[in-house]
């Protein structure tokens, strides 16, 4: 059930500390809480290392720096970034970041924007900074922005000209979401005074990165858990590299001529892989491009002839049947992930393209894909084997390893793993030594792993994680709801959407104007991905005698497993 176990190690740190701004290191968790790292041969990085160095700088200095790495569409033409130019744009940020912000290391610097070259240049400047990236979703709203803000005490963002005024609401001093860490910001692809653009104007083309250490952390992710409450996940400069070493190398094994291209954003360690951090690490290429639908993922992969594709199986459902309209002889492979994969997309997208589906679990505290199969490998149904690196384990109640074919909690180890930025949570997600990611599962004794459901109240739409408590937070502050619960409903499309049972206020009457009422305020007050798709007038909701909400009875309904009203 296990793969071998890889040999346990520690990091080892020189005596020498760049860091000056110790709030990370700080706030995490106790060393008691972390989970056991365990390091191999792929794994093992020296003492001191920056990671936007290794990814960039490297090459250049490999004699590498005409390659391509970033390929983008700008007014209807494919231009290219070689590596050489990559180098030289990150070092003019990191120039602006440490010099015209006056940032040291070790500060948090919020990261808002899409897919696109600044945004990746951003993040890795931010690194070669010695800095802490905090991406954020381009969709979040002030509101959301604030608890990012708040819990990571983040003192500089570098954003997006076009998702400014979200972020002004947190800079306006007696706002509802005012942030009084947010001392200055930057805005790329704009122009005027405040313009990332026009800092950069004069800055030298090469910046000495930050003399970081392995362990040093460089990036606090954000996800939200189920209790709608932003758990920030630490990583540090190693664990960026570990990510790129394993299920790149052992399951999808790209080379530098591929060309990767996507969905996923920056902001989520599974774009953060896919879309940079892979291609880079090996010296090939990406194709960023801010918004896209099935059918425009289809054409950027004719038209950059991009080889590796990452996205959800919401997309992979609705390519095939785009598929037979564009040229894909370019494409060798293609990676899903973010929610189950539902066998007849895989053999949907199969029938159309000739491609296996690369199947792959992973998650924001382990940075990536730790249970994977591709090509021959995959066994229908199963996600796959544990990646090489990992350890994984079926565990009941008592974190007891169960025999094959018994469905249990999935706990997992490797040279990655949770670190939450001080939060009480982290005792939940770590067990003696494994993570817990919060997935049931079922392994077979080939060592396939089966995934069976979520162990939470986590709503997984289109690839999106979605916090139910959230939600219904959010309707319960609109004037017509006396109270809601909301779970994941059933889709053929998404794999779930968010469906919300809602009791109104005396007076306020059900029907179609109400529902997109209360569809329309949500997308408002927080990220639109969010909003219910099925709202549910009930005269009551279930609960216990002391008054929970008996969230098993809402799933079961909205699964058809029980008629009538709660």
């Amino acid at each position: 059930m296990a793969a071998p176990a890889p040999a346990a190690s520690t990091s080892t740190t020189s005596t020498r500390d760049t860091v000056v701004d110790t709030f990370a290191r700080d706030r995490l968790p106790p060393p008691a809480q972390w989970p056991e790292f365990r390091f191999n041969a792929d794994t093992t990085y020296p003492a001191r290392l920056n990671a936007a160095e290794a990814l960039v700088d490297h090459h250049v200095a490999a004699g590498q720096g005409a390659r391509v790495a970033i390929r983008h569409e700008r007014d209807g033409r494919i231009e290219t970034v070689t590596y050489a130019e990559l180098a030289a744009l990150v070092s003019r940020i990191a120039h602006v970041l440490v010099e015209d912000m006056a940032l040291v290391p070790g500060n948090r610097v919020l990261l808002r924007g899409p897919n696109n070259l600044m945004m990746a240049a951003c993040w890795l400047a931010t690194l070669k900074a010695g800095l802490i990236a905090v991406p954020t979703m381009p969709l979040l709203r002030a509101k959301e922005l604030k608890q990012v803000i708040d819990k990571a005490e983040v003192g500089a963002a570098l954003c997006d000209a076009r998702l400014q005024a979200e972020l002004d609401a947190n800079r306006l001093a007696g706002g509802e979401h005012f942030c009084p860490s947010l001392k200055t910001v930057r805005y790329f692809n704009g122009t005027g005074p405040d313009a990332l653009e026009t800092a950069l104007a004069g800055k030298p083309d090469t910046f000495t990165a930050c003399d970081t250490a392995a362990d040093d952390t460089c990036l606090i992710a954000f996800t939200s858990g189920t209790t709608g409450q932003p758990k920030g996940t630490m990583h540090f400069h190693r664990d960026v590299l570990a990510m790129c070493d394993l299920f790149p190398r052992h399951v999808l094994k790209p080379t530098a001529d591929d060309i990767f291209c996507g969905t996923p954003p920056l902001a989520f360690t599974f774009g953060l892989g896919g879309m940079l951090c892979f291609p880079l690490r090996i010296g090939a290429s990406t194709a960023l491009a801010e918004k896209l639908t099935p059918e425009t993922l289809l054409k950027l992969i004719q038209d950059h002839r991009a080889t590796i594709v990452f996205t959800a199986p919401t997309f992979y459902r609705q390519m095939a049947t785009l598929a037979p309209q564009f040229d894909l002889s370019s494409l060798k492979k293609s990676v899903s992930a973010g929610e189950a994969l539902p066998d007849a997309t895989r053999q949907a997208w199969k029938a159309a393209t000739g491609i296996e589906m690369t199947d792959g679990l992973g998650g924001t505290e382990m940075m990536h894909i730790f249970i994977s199969s591709a090509g021959a490998d995959v066994r229908p149904g199963a996600v796959g084997r544990v990646v090489p690196g990992y350890e994984a384990r079926i565990v009941d109640e008592a974190m007891q390893p169960v025999p094959p074919g018994t469905v249990g909690k999935l706990a997992v180890r490797g040279p990655t793993g949770c670190r939450y930025l001080d939060d009480p949570r982290q005792a939940n997600y770590v067990r003696d030594g494994w993570n817990l990611p919060g997935d049931t599962f079922m392994a077979d004794a080939d060592g396939y792993y089966f995934y069976q459901a979520r162990s939470d109240d986590m709503i997984i739409s289109a690839g999106y994680n979605i916090a139910g408590p959230e939600v219904e937070g959010t309707l319960m502050r609109h004037e017509a709801v006396a109270e809601c619960g909301v779970v994941g409903a059933p889709d053929p499309e998404r794999g779930q959407v968010v469906m919300a049972y809602v009791v109104l206020r005396p007076g306020v009457e059900p029907g179609d104007a109400t529902r997109a009422a209360l569809q329309d305020y949500v997308k408002r007050e927080i990220a639109p991905y969010k909003y219910p798709r099925r709202i549910e007038f009930v005269a009551a909701l279930p609960r216990t005698e002391t008054g929970k909400l008996q969230r098993f009875r809402l799933r079961q309904l909205a699964a058809g497993a029980e008629g009538g009203q709660p």
